[in-house]
């Protein structure tokens, strides 16, 4: 019998990929369909405060913090050990496809991410595993990393893209950067969804705003078609991803789309396996006009998000759907950064 996943891979151009995962979860996830996984700054902590995977992540942790007596260096130390397993587990699926598939991301510091701590996590996370992909933000610091990466042949995913404007503004580095080259590796937008949504519910809940909730429901996702279509005009050979899924339609209503599809494994990717739902190609159809009418009136995030030059690279930084997702990594980072300060006090 195949999975939900199996099934979107036969029938549609969709694919799924794991977010954020332990090494079990991992093996999981490739059983049932993943072919390839994301992880971000919050993954060292999950993994820290994972029951199964706590001692594990602690003895790695030993060893780099007798080596290394900088935190913040011995927490990125760790991510990339931590990740390095991830990607030793799709490998197999990286060598399969001839390097089409089986990536597995990973972003830094989300403290330090200026042009220069940027390309040092990057040069840093890539240099031995050829299927770890940099995750970079698509901020204005971000983008001018993405351009220098491009040329260095490191493959990328350009994360954080929550309006049009950052996604094409990824399109434009990346033909600056891959100007005249054979072959570049390989680069993805990844458009959070998710969390575009769960800023929006936040605005509307906090200033009393009414709008009618079948609309806000679609919010994200339509944002991200205009994103995926735009982009493929512009630069066909970028990859598109869907990410920080907040409800199962973050997956379903993306099937269709020549693209990739980041859920996690507890909530989401479990749950649709147990329903087992019929595969259809929601991203085909078009947002109604009278969806983002509605949206585009009451909710000035949709407004810079929709339209192209309603925000611009300078802004990206303190974009409130990006905040709300940065701010999520610092916590996890933080409360990284103090286990380990705990464990070097004792």
């Amino acid at each position: 019998m195949k999975t939900y996943f199996q099934r979107v891979q036969e029938q549609t151009p969709t694919r799924f990929w794991i977010n954020n995962v332990t090494r079990e979860q991992a093996r999981l996830a490739i059983a049932a369909g993943a072919c390839g996984c994301t992880q971000n700054p919050a993954y060292t902590w999950k993994m820290l405060s994972n029951p199964e995977e706590k001692d594990y992540a602690l003895e790695i942790l030993g060893d780099i913090m007798a080596r290394e007596k900088d935190d913040n260096e011995a927490l990125v130390q760790l991510q990339y050990a931590l990740v390095e397993k991830i990607a030793q587990i799709f490998l197999p699926i990286y060598e399969a496809t001839g390097g089409k598939a089986g990536y597995v991301s990973i972003q830094g510091n989300p403290f330090r991410e200026d042009v220069q701590s940027i390309l040092r996590c990057a040069r840093y996370n890539t240099r031995k595993c050829p299927n770890i992909m940099a995750k970079i933000p698509a901020t204005a610091e971000g983008l001018k990393a993405i351009e220098i990466l491009v040329r260095e042949r490191v493959p990328i995913n350009a994360t954080e893209v929550m309006a049009v404007r950052q996604a094409v503004d990824v399109c434009r580095a990346y033909q600056r950067g891959s100007k005249g080259m054979d072959h570049p590796a390989p680069i993805y937008f990844s458009h959070i969804a998710g969390i575009y949504d769960e800023h929006l519910k936040n605005v509307v809940r906090e200033n009393g705003i009414s709008i009618t909730p079948d609309v806000l429901w679609q919010a994200g996702v339509s944002v991200g078609k205009k994103a995926y279509y735009m982009t493929r005009s512009i630069c066909p050979e970028m990859g598109f991803i869907s990410g920080g899924a907040r409800g199962l339609h973050h997956f379903t209503e993306m099937v269709g789309a020549d693209a990739v599809v980041t859920i996690n494994w507890q909530g989401t990717a479990d749950k649709l396996i147990q329903q087992d739902p019929v595969v259809v190609e929601n991203f085909l159809r078009p947002t109604p006009d009278y969806v983002v009418d509605e949206l585009v009136q009451k909710l000035e995030d949709y407004r810079r998000g929709h339209f192209l030059d309603a925000i611009q690279p300078e802004e990206y930084e303190d974009f409130g759907p990006v905040v709300l997702f940065r701010n999520s990594f610092e916590e996890a980072w933080t409360k990284a950064l103090a286990l380990i300060a705990q464990l070097r006090n004792e």
